[in-house]
């Protein structure tokens, strides 16, 4: 079973763009998998445009109540077993060094993953 977080940034983009989040999900990933936000995501979407559309698709996924305080890009490294579906680059690099699976948006219309075994 595959594991994925959403970043903010991730899920309002796809909400924007109007990807079938779930549909490019199984298309892309092999495995039965599980779509988590953190906690945190659901603060960061306060006062953002398109907040109350993402709070509300936000109930389709599981909520993971992170132990620590700070930000997502901190936080998200103690999830190791998790895919990280994110556009942030200076984060995407990070996880690429620490060994990450990533899932990114490409053309506005589909998902890729990268470093996902």
């Amino acid at each position: 079973m595959q594991k994925i977080i959403l970043d903010t940034d991730f899920l309002l983009c796809s909400l924007r763009f109007r990807i079938d989040l779930f549909s490019e999900l199984r298309r892309i990933i092999d495995d039965n998998f599980e779509v988590y936000i953190l906690d945190k995501t659901l603060e960061e979407l306060k006062g953002k445009k398109d907040a109350r559309l993402a709070l509300e698709y936000s109930k389709k996924l599981k909520i993971i109540n992170a132990a620590k305080q700070g930000s997502f890009d901190d936080l998200i490294t103690d999830f190791k077993d998790y895919i990280i579906a994110t556009q942030d680059k200076v984060l995407k690099e990070k996880l690429k060094k620490a060994g990450f699976g990533i899932i990114t948006i490409r053309q506005k219309r589909y998902l890729i993953k990268e470093n996902v075994l």
